[in-house]
């Protein structure tokens, strides 16, 4: 027993070190600077670059993260279908409810109202690493230019409200046509701040919204794939609008 105790324990001690070594090598402090009209017209060029206006067109999109979770969003009644493991979940991103199955049986009580909180969780996640560019004036969002130690400058964009996460920070690395190219984060799920993913494998959308659809850190790759932009649900394979069951309770 005491041996197994001892493994245990350097097990442990290996992954507080490990977490240690991580902080040490990857942590900053999130630069501060005030918002400015600059900053604000920076914002709106990184907008442009993205063609926002031809995003806002878009009335449903379909994608996948991770090749874990599946998405149809209804963007003009904000509401998705959200697909995981054995689990489907129609959700009202508004209001946070909507109607949860397991292997296609409805779900009841505390299971299902936890299964639609995990939705909605994996929407506010999984939405802004799809298009966290055209949220940049989100209600709460403030905007600032800062400059890292290393030099770059980059657009800072602060929540301070929203989402899952309210209070987290991002600062945008952006091309010389001001589209990004990576981005480094401040949020409350990452112990080290500052930790930076690219913003790569662009797509254009028919309308011409560009994605992106690779991000890469020096610990973890995120994908996005089988993006689909339509403009009604049979163009994605259904007869009659899934999710008009909430339309109805709206």
């Amino acid at each position: 027993m005491f041996k197994i105790l001892r493994f245990l324990a350097f097990i442990v001690l290996g992954i507080i070190a490990a977490l240690l070594f991580a902080w040490w090598l990857f942590h900053e402090e999130l630069p501060e600077a005030p918002s400015t009209g600059a900053a604000d017209e920076l914002a709106r060029s990184m907008m442009t670059s993205v063609n926002a206006q031809a995003w806002d067109s878009i009335p449903i999109i379909q994608w996948t993260f991770k090749e874990q979770h599946t998405f149809q969003w209804d963007k003009r009644q904000h509401q998705c279908l959200v697909r995981w493991e054995q689990y489907l979940v129609k959700l009202d991103i508004n209001s946070a409810t909507g109607t949860a199955y397991e292997n296609d049986q409805l779900m009841e009580g505390p299971e299902a109202s936890g299964k639609i909180k995990e939705a909605w969780d994996y929407f506010n996640n999984d939405s802004f690493w799809l298009n966290a560019v055209v949220k940049a004036f989100d209600p709460g969002t403030s905007r600032s230019i800062v400059t890292f130690k290393d030099g770059r400058e980059g657009l800072k964009i602060h929540y301070s409200s929203g989402g899952s996460t309210p209070g987290d920070s991002y600062v945008w690395i952006l091309d010389d046509n001001n589209r990004p190219v990576a981005w480094k984060m401040w949020v409350d799920i990452l112990p080290v701040g500052g930790m930076e993913f690219s913003w790569e494998e662009w797509i254009t959308l028919p309308g011409g919204a560009q994605i992106a659809t690779l991000h890469k850190s020096a610990l973890i790759d995120l994908d996005i794939s089988d993006v689909k932009a339509v403009s009604t649900w049979s163009e994605l394979g259904y007869q009659e609008n899934p999710l008009k069951e909430l339309t109805k309770t709206k």
